[in-house]
């Protein structure tokens, strides 16, 4: 099993006149992983404005913590709940980076990759240095170093990168290649 984190992307598309319903159950659905042992998060991210396909993100701390949600009786009754809200389901499962790029043999070459990441950690870094720098000056190398990973991880991880690969993705991905939500492993539900 896998001992570094792992991101499950669920791509569900909105009933008819369920919108309001479907949103219900994905915040429900965000409530119930919070109780798990290994959740590191999860989040909602809307369509475009021409699709009605939502991707449900969770991420737990390793393979194994994920397994026991997955398999939970909690999850299953969930699951259950929200069948007649979406068509045609779909999960896939990440791993570091390579969510955010898209499916295997249509991801962009990783010196874009490179670029999109860059062009999210530049500017962030900048402001957090600008605003915080003079707080940490008389700190130790040690100390303004870990503070500002610490800060600033979470933020690209969970925001500016993901925003960063949205913005960009007419140039990361050729108008033919899948969406960015894509990812390598896809497993049906």
């Amino acid at each position: 099993m896998s001992t570094s984190p792992v991101t499950l992307m669920v791509a569900r598309r909105v009933a008819d006149g369920r919108y309001q319903d479907l949103m219900a159950w994905l915040r429900e659905g965000e409530q119930l992983a919070t109780d798990f042992p290994g959740y590191l998060g999860s989040g909602v991210l809307a369509p475009p404005p021409d699709d009605d396909e939502f991707q449900i993100i969770f991420r737990f701390a390793d393979e194994q913590t994920m397994h026991a949600w997955e398999h939970s009786a909690s999850r299953t009754a969930w699951l259950g709940r929200g069948s007649d809200l979406f068509a045609n389901p779909s999960e896939h499962r990440v791993r570091g980076i390579d969510g955010w790029f898209g499916a295997v043999g249509q991801r962009p070459p990783r010196w874009k990759q490179a670029v999109a990441i860059w062009l999210a950690f530049f500017p962030v870094s900048l402001l957090f240095n600008f605003v915080l720098g003079p707080l940490l000056a008389e700190t130790g190398l040690l100390t303004r170093v870990f503070v500002s990973t610490l800060c600033l991880t979470p933020l690209m991880v969970y925001f500016f990168i993901p925003l960063s690969t949205r913005l960009l993705a007419g140039w990361l991905q050729p108008p033919s290649a899948r969406p960015l939500s894509a990812a390598p492993t896809t497993q049906n539900q």
